[in-house]
């Protein structure tokens, strides 16, 4: 091809590409015509992905529509106190709120949540042409109703990784000193015995070579759900102990003698080993929930744990924030023998699918316009950079985008893990009396971690209060 026709060609393209972009705008600012000027609130916890949609999606839409967006991204304590009194109030502060997986059972068995899939059939010319429900991964289901309708528009989506210190796992010297000690190979782990080694030996190792270095990480605050649900949605599962060893189809039966598991030896025998790790985690262990987990990993303070997947990327990349840059391996979590093969047969999970969606209040003022915010950050076009800024995934394409290959290979084959495996994993069950569970048995919970009771008791005294507070809400009849 000549020069001249390369430069024709190119200016034909490049044409092309002008054209189009005002196409894709001009439906953005067709349907926001009378409600420029317009203010929309929201919030969410201050995470990566959230922080994400509040510097760079809502500047971007305000622009394309010309409908502000205000959008407080606080503590997770407060996102849902101040997200549920307002919509039990029906005040209408917020018009689109954070609605995680494990809480939307709640929202919608309360009519918290406006309808979608409706919304948009009712009004087409707020329907954006891209805006297509069967682009999201699988992860969509869990913000459906029971017709199908759509009550959530996922803006996260990440598993609960194993994550390791490559280069303490690699070191010839540790390595050495490891088989010479167990007997075997240090590597990383694939059984629960094989990862408290693991952490015993790197505990050892970093007293022995004067570092500020611990065996693993352990997400176990002594007073903040942040413990409970590690236990329960990340530990358990890895010993078969699945939706919070409560039995809808036993008349969700939590204790042993009734049909449960929350205190069966499984969730037993899960439970002291997570509380072995204690000695094995660094002294902010017990006032840690996820974010401080995730820091004390990026600090280099720790040589495995289990973390957050929204975490993994800038861990890995950042290194303004991160110590170990270059250093960080990605696993599936240790399990005991036949989970994984439960897990494959879709019998049971290996960890915890994370995430949430974007949801419009009932008591939101501003409907419409919170609407077309939930489709702009639907858009395939903005997926890949949120992806690489905050490690989540909700739409099945993006994995095979070239930024989001890129960031994979910098991670350690992160959303690769996440894109075969994560089918391994399941987020919260479908229970709609959630928050009530977890309040009634966290108190014996709390007391396990500090040393109050063992973790046979405490396992005993939660499920009959479990079992109790179900048969006050109507549940176990």
């Amino acid at each position: 091809m000549s020069g001249l026709k390369r430069m024709l060609l190119g200016a034909a393209v490049a044409g092309l590409m002008v054209g189009a972009g005002p196409a894709r705008a001009d439906f953005w600012s067709d349907a926001a015509k009378g409600l420029e000027g317009t203010t929309i609130h929201g919030v969410s916890e201050s995470t990566p992905p959230s922080n994400y949609v509040k510097d760079v999606l809502a500047p971007a839409f305000t622009k394309a529509t010309g409908i502000k967006v205000e959008f407080e991204a606080t503590s997770w304590d407060q996102m849902y106190d101040k997200a549920i009194k307002d919509m039990e109030a029906n005040t209408g502060i917020y018009d689109f709120v954070y609605i995680e997986q494990d809480i939307v059972y709640s929202y919608l068995s309360r009519n918290f949540l406006v309808d979608i899939t409706q919304s948009l059939a009712d009004k087409p010319n707020l329907k954006a042409p891209d805006f297509d429900p069967a682009m999201f991964t699988t992860f969509v289901n869990y913000f459906k109703g029971d017709k199908g309708d759509i009550f959530g528009v996922p803006m996260e989506a990440f598993i609960k990784v194993y994550l390791y210190r490559k280069d303490l796992f690699d070191d010839a010297k540790a390595k050495d000193a490891f088989k010479a000690k167990y007997g075997y190979d240090l590597a990383v782990a694939k059984t629960h015995q094989q990862y408290k080694d693991n952490a015993d030996f790197f505990t050892a190792w970093g007293k022995e070579n004067n570092l500020e270095l611990w065996g693993s990480t352990v997400q176990a605050h002594t007073g903040h759900p942040a413990s409970w649900y590690e236990f329960f949605e990340s530990i358990a599962p890895t010993f078969g102990v699945y939706n919070w060893g409560i039995d809808a189809s036993k008349n969700y039966a939590a204790s042993v003698a009734n049909g449960g598991t929350m205190n069966s030896p499984e969730s037993k025998k899960a439970l002291e080993f997570w509380l072995s790790l204690l000695p094995d985690a660094p002294p902010e262990s017990t006032a840690s929930t996820w974010d401080e987990v995730a820091a004390t990993f990026a600090a280099g303070r720790a040589a495995q744990g289990m973390v957050y997947g929204e975490n993994a990327a800038w861990i890995a990349t950042n290194d303004t924030k991160s110590k170990v840059v270059g250093k960080v391996g990605v696993a599936l979590p240790p399990l005991e023998p036949g989970v994984l093969e439960a897990a494959e047969s879709g019998k049971g999970y290996i960890g915890y699918y994370d995430g949430g969606a974007f949801g419009i209040p009932h008591s939101s003022k501003n409907k419409d316009a919170s609407l077309l915010f939930l489709e702009y950050i639907a858009q395939p076009s903005v997926q890949a950079d949120w992806a690489v800024a905050g490690s989540r995934i909700t739409h099945q394409a993006t994995y095979d985008d070239p930024k989001v290959v890129a960031q994979d290979a910098k991670t350690d084959g992160y959303y690769t893990l996440m894109k075969n495996d994560g089918r391994l994993f399941a987020g919260a069950p479908p229970y709609p009396f959630h928050a009530q569970v977890r309040e009634a048995t966290a108190p014996m919970f709390y007391q396990a971690i500090t040393g109050e009771l063992s973790a046979s008791d405490a396992l005993d005294q939660m499920a009959a209060a479990a079992e109790k507070e179900l048969t006050k809400l109507g549940y176990r009849k």
